[in-house]
């Protein structure tokens, strides 16, 4: 266990249950009723790229030309509270937020018809922003969820070839260019559905590009999760 993660449970088991998205005293849950009831769950939505809808079809992008993913899965939309819980999880090593986030992610996951993944991967960092950072925050969430839903995660498996720009600010386009080429994976996914874990998408270009890595290792279906989703809006 990463000793930031042992000073994040030790300091849950010394204070009193609280909720994690306004800190109000709660019985033992991560949500008090109130926060849970204002969640902006991410449906209906485009079951292509996870984009908002208002049918719950395919989207015109997605109808017109598919993703290199099969699917794709965010439990809600990056707003408000989310938002905060994302933010908190990636720059303040908020650990809680993580296993908050995967629960949500898996009451849906569970309740859906189709079967459930053989494996997860976490979308990788570049070595320096890690160390810099000290975690990532995409092996925290599936490190969550794959407990959650009993399914194995490779944490080693995906990797980066190459440090690339943030992707804030940068068009849909510009975050294609920058991730093109960046990944590939040094496990043998052959035959096997997995899915891609992130904490938010926002266009899907890194997904997307990620996803062309693991389709050429040999992944038969290809998911991506994430615990939000974000709407790109251009001028």
């Amino acid at each position: 266990m990463q000793f930031s993660n042992l000073v994040d449970s030790l300091v849950r088991a010394a204070l009193p249950p609280r909720c994690t998205l306004c800190g109000t005293t709660t019985p033992g849950a991560l949500l008090c009723e109130p926060c849970a009831a204002e969640l902006p769950w991410n449906t209906p939505c485009c079951p292509g790229c996870a984009l908002p809808t208002a049918s719950g079809a395919l989207c015109p992008a997605c109808a017109q030309a598919a993703e290199p993913y099969d699917a794709a899965f965010s439990a809600l939309r990056f707003e408000g509270p989310v938002q905060r819980a994302v933010h908190g999880l990636k720059y303040s090593a908020r650990f809680l937020n993580a296993a908050l986030l995967a629960s949500l992610m898996a009451q849906p996951l569970k309740q859906r018809l189709g079967p459930l993944p053989q494996l997860l991967l976490p979308m990788p960092l570049a070595r320096g922003r890690q160390f810099k950072r000290g975690y990532n925050q995409a092996q925290q969430l599936a490190a969550e969820l794959g407990k959650a839903l009993a399914i194995p995660v490779n944490t080693i498996a995906a990797k980066r070839l190459r440090t690339t720009e943030d992707q804030i600010g940068k068009s849909r386009r510009e975050r294609q260019a920058n991730v093109k080429g960046a990944f590939t994976l040094s496990a043998d996914v052959t035959g096997q559905h997995i899915a891609l874990v992130d904490d938010v998408m926002t266009t899907g270009a890194t997904l997307a590009e990620l996803s062309r890595a693991a389709r050429a290792a040999g992944a038969a279906r290809i998911e991506v999760w994430t615990a939000a989703r974000a709407v790109l809006h251009q001028g």
